[in-house]
């Protein structure tokens, strides 16, 4: 179990010198992402306060090591793509990773989290730990759905993000409960998923990003991460902007 933990959290723990920007890989998977939900915390955050806190909180799959590996890291490409998008708005995104935190050792954390740093959003990148460590789909999912609800109670929106994909590491962890679990508690919840799952495996599937051979790529992570980066950005801003399902003649009615 701890070679096959090793595999899974360390597809990405590696960075080269050099780093080029993915280009159209990104927009490979762009169909991917899309706001299903509001985030009028955000929205909020950006028209009344012009100041945006963003806390990212999951495993080590959202780092890069190395000298250059924070900046690289998706992480710091959200903030710098929300800069860019939100100009005149104070962007600071916060990353609390640890390694092999189940939903349940993140939740614990949470009540401090929203007293010392106040965040608009959360990113919640969950469910690998979960899975490695045998914890029950059904408890899996009361974590997310109690969490939840005390994040939106403590002035918080959430976007889940979801495992990673490989083709190594797919054939010998099962996540597919874990997978449902967070997209039904983001249905019932009106909270937005970043499927990062689908994406990679898009990718692999596509060839755009080699994630066998990832290893041997020294710039492939930086690549993957500034992808993941923009995307939800582009997610972020979408989200600020959606309104509520309704009629569709309800104007001429």
């Amino acid at each position: 179990m701890r070679a096959v933990a090793g595999i899974a959290l360390g597809i990405f723990t590696y960075v080269g010198a050099a780093f080029a920007v993915a280009g159209d890989g990104c927009d490979v998977a762009a169909h991917l992402v899309h706001a299903d939900a509001e985030l009028p915390r955000v929205a909020a955050a950006i028209s009344k306060s012009k100041s945006l806190t963003v806390v990212v909180i999951g495993t080590t799959s959202s780092t890069l090591p190395g000298a250059g590996g924070q900046a690289l890291a998706y992480p710091a490409r959200l903030e710098a793509a929300l800069q860019k998008k939100l100009p005149g708005v104070a962007v600071k995104v916060i990353s609390m990773a640890k390694p092999r935190q189940t939903a349940a050792d993140m939740a614990e954390g949470f009540p401090r989290l929203l007293r010392d740093e106040k965040p608009a959003l959360v990113i919640w990148q969950t469910g690998t730990a979960d899975a490695m460590k045998g914890v029950g789909a059904e408890a899996f999912q009361g974590t997310l759905e109690a969490a939840v609800d005390r994040l939106h109670e403590g002035g918080a929106d959430v976007i889940f993000m979801n495992m990673q994909y490989s083709p190594r590491t797919d054939a010998v962890i099962s996540t597919a409960a874990y997978a449902d679990a967070i997209r039904w508690v983001a249905l019932e919840h009106a909270v937005n998923l970043f499927d990062r799952q689908a994406i990679m495996r898009q990718w692999s599937e596509l060839g755009t990003f080699d994630l066998l051979a990832a290893t041997k790529s020294l710039d492939t992570a930086a690549k993957v991460h500034d992808c993941f980066g923009r995307m939800l950005a582009e997610l972020i801003v979408e989200a600020t902007t959606v309104q509520p399902d309704r009629p569709k003649d309800i104007d001429k009615q």
